[in-house]
């Protein structure tokens, strides 16, 4: 099956919006933050089209991620994707493609305490460089390649 990007649009932003809270439920709910409102309201409120890619498998839109730059970093934000793609190697396949763009400023991002993401972005070359009782912060630099 072949995967590839697409730019996505203000058309987007309702199936993402349901799409982040299908993929965040359950580890919001773990640490007792999940709200069925703020959840949506928050991708809503930092929805960038332009930064935005939307995830294509055969056709078929199964997810999403975001890269906002910022001077002294990119931010990997809003990586979701389908409960039926994970485990597939689809995730590792966007992530290696993004990581491979040319750019010195290092990746940062945050991922949910105790969600298998945080795993999933150590095995790409993310070291944590704080946390708190709900957010772990990582970092991976142009040298992790």
């Amino acid at each position: 099956m072949a995967t590839t990007f697409r730019s996505a649009t203000e058309h987007d932003l309702e199936w993402l919006v349901d799409l982040r809270a299908e993929v965040l439920r359950a580890d919001l709910e773990r640490l007792g933050r999940y709200d069925t409102h703020r959840v949506r309201q928050r991708m809503r409120d930092a929805y960038v089209p332009t930064s935005t890619r939307v995830i294509v498998e055969d056709s078929t839109e199964i997810g999403c991620v975001t890269v906002r730059v910022e001077d002294d970093a990119r931010w990997l934000e809003h990586f979701y994707l389908v409960p039926h793609a994970h485990g597939r190697g689809i995730g590792s396949e966007v992530l290696r493609e993004i990581l491979a763009e040319e750019d010195p400023r290092p990746f940062r991002l945050n991922v949910l305490q105790g969600s298998p993401a945080r795993r999933f972005y150590e095995r790409h070359g993310f070291t944590v460089d704080s946390e708190d009782d709900v957010d772990v912060f990582m970092t991976r630099s142009d040298g992790s390649r």
